[in-house]
């Protein structure tokens, strides 16, 4: 990536270009000074009047070029794909891996959160409880940032997470309802902390507004262990901590209640052949259809 691009803009420490058109900006949080970088990429042609539909993703690191990818194969052709052109942003951290685990332990693990053990020896315990945190940050500062670059449409918004993402997502639109449009949340860790979001879930109240909501999981996040898992030497441990996620059955049944409420549209899906972690790029294509989709 070419990091000369200049200059840097007020709270930007670095930024580049990257693949098909992307640009990355190295963004200071205003409230505690941490930075997390910002993935934007912009479709081809005029903008629309209202601005571009926009997509908004967690996880950036590990999102975007699928993301990019995806909008740049089908977006062109939509009487064949049915899929509209938009704005993706992502929010991840200036690492050139995936993830950065213990940061995205953090910012996507809502509060109260809790203390765990170090991922590895020699490293700090991991820590959650964040997710107010970084949804400020998106909210406000990267918002703000982004309205000097492009346009966005406040008609037509959603926000896209998996696993922790997809538990930080369902926890905002508890939370925040008029941040988004449109929330996808994929293989939701909707037990994890003894199913604290439960109380959430049922304190929601959509405020008279339109919500349209998808969840997924893949086929291997039920009771089943996937055939290639079936005899490795971990196969128990795998099946035991399945039994207590229940992340399909969670997701499916938090589509039950939701479809429930006035004014809110929810859907669950189930991916063929899929686990928790080989979902991820199934999930960001649905993703892009759930929010730019050109016809239901």
């Amino acid at each position: 990536m070419d990091l000369s691009v200049s200059p840097i803009m007020p709270g930007v420490t670095a930024k580049g270009i990257g693949h098909a058109g992307l640009r990355w900006f190295d963004l200071t949080d205003t409230a505690n000074g941490v930075i997390r970088r910002v993935f934007l990429w912009l479709p081809p042609g005029e903008m629309p009047r209202a601005g571009w539909p926009a997509l908004f993703m967690t996880d950036g690191n590990a999102v975007i070029a699928t993301a990019i990818d995806a909008m740049r194969a089908q977006a062109p052709y939509p009487t064949g794909t049915n899929l509209g052109q938009g704005a993706l942003i992502a929010i991840g951290y200036p690492t050139d891996d995936a993830y950065d685990p213990f940061r995205r332990s953090w910012d996507l693990g809502p509060p109260p959160g809790a203390t765990y053990p170090p991922f590895w020896p020699g490293t700090p315990e991991v820590r959650t409880g964040g997710g107010a945190e970084l949804a400020r940050f998106i909210l406000e500062d990267v918002c703000a940032f982004l309205a000097t670059l492009t346009r966005l449409d406040p008609a037509q918004q959603g926000l896209f997470g998996h696993s922790f993402g997809g538990l930080f997502a369902l926890w905002l639109m508890f939370n925040r309802p008029d941040a988004f449009t449109h929330w996808i949340a994929a293989s939701p860790s909707i037990t994890w902390e003894d199913s604290f979001l439960l109380a959430h879930r049922d304190a929601f109240d959509p405020g008279g507004r339109e919500i349209r909501v998808h969840l997924s999981a893949g086929e291997w996040e039920g009771d089943l262990l996937a055939p290639f898992q079936r005899e490795a030497e971990d196969a128990g441990k795998r099946l035991a901590a399945k039994a207590k996620e229940r992340t399909s059955d969670a997701a499916r049944e938090m589509a039950e209640d939701l479809n429930r409420l006035p004014g809110v549209t929810a859907v669950y899906e189930t991916y063929a052949g899929e686990t928790h972690m080989s979902v991820l790029p199934v999930a960001v294509n649905r993703a892009l259809h759930w929010v730019f989709g050109l016809r239901s």
